[in-house]
């Protein structure tokens, strides 16, 4: 039986990192925002409804998403946001279900499907473990800094999630991973807390 691990958390704070420690472990990494992008190509129904709802500013001349555009629009007005949300995420999900039944059709052990919203998607639900990854604020953005964020977006990205998300999310996660460290101790505590969700599978089985 493939066990199915819903991987979110904040911006910055380290889940693509723990993801790729995962796939290494022998599991299949369904990424939310790659599939975003898949569903946002030029010619899509998803990329027609967030161009009237934006408009055509949010587009660069060949006729794709100019997403640093719609991020400064979104990340700075939550109705906004909810909107971008409300046509992307449903054209997602399909994806996302896909990807979890191929991967257990060639007998996975594991899946994670990461993404940001996975409660708010109604993703959690679908996973028999939700994971949480955090870090602390002053951690979380010196790693966007390093991205290329500027100041101004990694506060607006900040602000964006709520301070309380952490708190927000906790109820349905299963396990927390505290990825402030180093990469060797983040890889070593998703590790342990991977045998631990495996063992725990195989007890109920």
């Amino acid at each position: 039986m493939t066990l199915r691990i819903g991987l979110t958390g904040p911006i910055g704070c380290g889940k693509s990192t723990i993801a790729a420690a995962l796939a290494e472990r022998g599991g299949v990494v369904i990424d939310a925002d790659d599939l975003a992008r898949d569903v946002t190509m030029p010619g899509s129904p998803a990329l027609a409804a967030i161009e009237e709802r934006f408009g055509a500013g949010i587009l660069v001349p060949d006729g794709s998403l100019d997403r640093a555009a719609l991020a400064r629009i979104v990340f700075s007005d939550p109705s906004a946001l909810h909107d971008l949300e409300a046509i992307v995420h449903p054209a997602v999900r399909p994806l996302i279900e896909q990807a979890v039944a191929a991967a257990e059709s060639a007998g996975a052990p594991f899946v994670v499907v990461e993404a940001i919203k996975l409660v708010e998607a109604g993703y959690a639900e679908r996973c028999d473990e939700v994971w949480l990854v955090t870090c602390s604020p002053k951690e979380q953005r010196k790693r966007l800094a390093g991205r290329g964020f500027r100041p101004d977006e990694i506060e607006r990205r900040m602000a964006s999630q709520g301070a309380d998300l952490v708190a927000r999310l906790g109820p349905y996660a299963a396990r927390v991973i505290d990825a402030s460290g180093t990469l060797d101790q983040t890889v070593r505590r998703a590790t342990q807390a991977l045998d631990a969700a495996l063992r725990s599978r195989d007890v109920q089985a």
